[in-house]
């Protein structure tokens, strides 16, 4: 019993790394004139590093609009 309980647990946490590892973020930002102007650049550089998806994670306007992202490969 004790070595499958032990078994389980090494399995579960190897499991966890695995799924962690794949889906594992990478932050870029972009500067534009508008909203549209800066997920333009956001969804460039998410191609450009051959990202399978993107999530904006924040977006400020100032003096222009500056937009930071996470990129999943």
């Amino acid at each position: 019993m004790k070595t499958i309980k032990t078994l389980s647990i090494a399995a579960v946490a190897a499991l966890s790394m695995i799924s962690f590892g794949s889906f594992a973020a990478q932050s870029i930002s972009a500067h534009g004139s508008t909203l549209d102007s800066a997920q333009a650049h956001i969804a460039a550089q998410a191609k450009a590093a051959g990202a399978s998806s993107y999530k904006i994670t924040s977006a400020r306007a100032e003096d222009g609009v500056y937009m930071t992202a996470e990129i999943y490969k």
